[in-house]
């Protein structure tokens, strides 16, 4: 064993393990608690599992699913910026290079390289992978919004738009996901659970 790299790899671990405190805006379905950063990744990974085959392409199906384990393990730095918090995005990107620098650092440097490409990878939609891990991660947070009702939408008034804005990213993955995403939102601005806009 090296133990150099060993104990580069651990740090590593327990780095990561700092994204089971950053707490999301979405709760958990069922009317629970904030969902955080892990359980969201977590979620995406069994989502990719299991509904592969709707994605548009063929996929990796390991490299799907670690870029949605680690897609958002910058946010232990930069924190969870709301897909709806329009200064947020603002500086959303540079808040979470910086700290993909210093937490992929961590690592030896072959697997620091390996995480960080795909991270870079997941956020460009360049690969088949990519874009299908981006559709979860959009469609994730929709199907827990619907099942509670739309509670986040209605606290933090957001729009039709805003939400079509985001899912039409979906279809890039998954065009019958996409398509099933649209239903939802039509379905919750019939229920008052999202503005329409005007």
């Amino acid at each position: 064993m090296d133990k150099k790299r060993f104990k580069k790899q651990l740090s590593f671990i327990l780095e990561a393990d700092k994204e089971k405190n950053i707490l999301r805006q979405t709760h958990l379905s069922g009317h629970g608690r904030r969902e955080n950063d892990a359980e969201h990744a977590w979620h995406m990974a069994v989502m990719i599992y299991l509904l592969r085959e709707y994605a548009n392409e063929e996929i990796d199906l390991a490299k799907a699913m670690m870029m949605a384990l680690i897609h958002d393990i910058v946010e232990i730095d930069a924190g969870d910026t709301y897909a709806y918090d329009e200064q947020g995005l603002i500086t959303q990107k540079e808040r979470e290079e910086k700290a993909a620098e210093r937490i992929f650092g961590l690592l030896p440097e072959d697997q620091g390289n390996e995480l960080r490409q795909l991270f870079e990878e997941f956020e460009t939609y360049a690969t088949p992978e990519a874009r299908f891990a981006r559709a979860m991660d959009n469609f994730q947070p929709l199907l827990l919004n619907n099942s509670n009702d739309g509670e986040d939408w209605k606290q933090h008034s957001i729009r039709r738009s805003q939400v079509e804005g985001r899912h039409r990213n979906t279809a890039r993955g998954s065009r019958e996901i996409g398509g099933y995403s649209m239903e939802l939102i039509d379905e919750n601005v019939r229920k008052g659970n999202l503005i329409e806009d005007l």
